[in-house]
């Protein structure tokens, strides 16, 4: 997906974090959701992505473009994002939020290894 408006908005997502915490960076990203989301289907389809993506700066990305960001982050294959795809991908376009979790997770696994092998 190119376009310099996507790329602003996942260089935002790491200082978001930063900013919000977890908690709040994934309350920001439900808000994000249901601007995007179809009030009746509960998800975001083609249609409500191209109608509201204005609201979130992706006003000039062409239909082409908003297709492959749904394709890309429907993970069952219904043809929308729900709620947790929706969340998955907007990590996913960020390769700094990712490395952090990845750095995370690796402490994490160190220090359960760690303490298993002490038992």
């Amino acid at each position: 997906m190119a376009g310099a408006k996507t790329n602003d908005f996942q260089d935002m997502l790491p200082m978001m974090a930063n900013k919000l915490g977890g908690d709040g960076l994934i309350r920001e990203l439900c808000n994000g959701f249901k601007l995007l989301m179809d009030r009746d289907k509960g998800v975001i389809t083609f249609e409500s992505l191209k109608r509201n993506s204005a609201l979130l700066g992706l006003q000039n990305l062409r239909d082409d473009e908003l297709m492959s960001m749904l394709r890309e982050g429907d993970l069952n294959g219904d043809g929308a994002l729900d709620q947790m795809e929706f969340c998955v991908l907007m990590f996913r376009l960020s390769p700094e939020l990712m490395e952090e979790s990845e750095d995370l997770l690796e402490i994490a696994l160190q220090h359960e290894f760690k303490t298993n092998s002490t038992r």
